[in-house]
């Protein structure tokens, strides 16, 4: 059940191929087939960072069971980091990233918990 949520100033001129692209390496990253994941593009442009309004983004990403030494590594932040660049021209330093593992019997679907 992996969630990212992406809120950002910026628009992509091609937002569906954002949207594909960020689903299909969120199953690659985590290991989980993409018929879980969901993703959720928003665009804010009253946001600010660091006292300035120049592009930028927040992102949430959560899954069950994600790993904490996954975070250490640094390769899911670094690999939503690349992806957010290419399509959004984001520099990483602009860009936040929180990651949480909610418990199973915190997450529905389907009628029922995981």
């Amino acid at each position: 059940m992996p969630y990212l949520k992406v809120i950002t100033n910026q628009t992509s001129r091609e937002n569906n191929t954002l949207l594909k692209e960020s689903s299909e390496l969120v199953s690659d990253l985590l290991g989980k087939p993409e018929t879980y994941v969901m993703i959720d593009i928003r665009h804010n442009p009253d946001m600010l960072f660091a006292g300035s309004s120049e592009p930028l983004a927040y992102l949430e990403l959560k899954s069950l069971g994600l790993d904490p030494e996954q975070n250490q590594t640094g390769k899911l932040s670094e690999s939503l980091c690349k992806l957010i660049t290419k399509h959004l021209e984001i520099e990483a330093n602009r860009i936040y990233i929180e990651f949480s593992a909610p418990e199973r019997k915190m997450w529905g679907w389907d009628g029922r918990t995981f």
